[in-house]
């Protein structure tokens, strides 16, 4: 049987991410057969590896390793680089030259401080791919700002969409506890650097791609947004209830609860 090719083979990712959304991203190009450098800062390394709980090795003793950091950076390789000084910033830069991928989620401007932003990348690489991924994207009033998942569910409006309805017992937006904006911002970011990289296949142009978490949760309310729109009405929320083509619930069984 043949092997299932791996349509990113020989591509390169200079990999600055940390947390979910980026390093979800990175993950999936690892996936295709892309070869990841994730670089990691010195003592503690990505900030998901200090997250407990804590994995055992063979003899039940607990390691550094948690399933919130190797969840997400599956088939990379993880090297130790001090940004802040200028070794390791030359260091990075001439990694950045082989390589054909940039991923990055510093909050705006952090980078440019060390002379990693794209501008300074793009002089040693101009066919790089550079992905930012951000709170609330490159410029305006918040881009300064950090951006975590249960506040774009917030801000967005997703969470007043979540929850018992009003009038019940426990009435109240509630959030998903599954990280959803950071996981559709990994999904949005990857399928951008795919076609970024077949922009650039075509063209031999790199460009730089502005993924932002805020961007992607008001696009995840398309069709909640369109409706507000169309009929002046604000969603309400329906807990476990369907408002869009029939009725539907959950019901306590037996053997457990059933959704119909």
């Amino acid at each position: 049987m043949a092997a299932t090719p791996r349509i990113l083979e020989g591509i390169k990712v200079l990999d600055l991410t940390r947390v979910l959304a980026g390093p979800w991203s990175t993950q999936a190009l690892a996936d295709m057969g892309a070869e990841v450098y994730k670089i990691e800062r010195p003592g503690m390394g990505d900030e998901m590896r200090p997250s407990p709980p804590f994995l055992p090795d063979a003899q039940g003793k607990a390691t550094r390793d948690t399933p919130s950091y190797v969840c997400v950076n599956r088939g990379k390789r993880s090297l130790t680089v001090d940004i802040t000084i200028e070794r390791g910033q030359k260091l990075l830069l001439g990694l950045a030259a082989r390589c054909d991928v940039l991923a990055e989620n510093f909050k705006v401007g952090d980078l440019k401080r060390y002379g990693l932003d794209y501008e300074s990348v793009r002089r040693v690489n101009p066919s790089i791919v550079y992905c930012s991924i951000t709170g609330y994207g490159q410029d305006g009033p918040m881009a300064s700002m950090p951006g975590y998942d249960p506040v774009m569910q917030a801000i967005s409006g997703i969470m007043a969409t979540c929850g018992v309805p009003d009038g019940e017992p426990g009435a109240g937006p509630m959030r998903s506890m599954v990280p959803l904006i950071d996981i559709m911002t990994g999904m949005v970011a990857t399928t951008s650097i795919v076609a970024a990289l077949f922009h650039r296949q075509r063209t031999g142009e790199g460009q730089h791609i502005d993924t932002a978490l805020l961007d992607v949760a008001m696009a995840a309310t398309n069709h909640m947004g369109q409706n507000y729109l169309n009929t002046g009405k604000i969603p309400q929320r329906a807990g476990n209830g369907s408002l869009l083509f029939a009725p539907s619930n959950c019901f306590p069984c037996q053997d457990g609860s059933i959704l119909i």
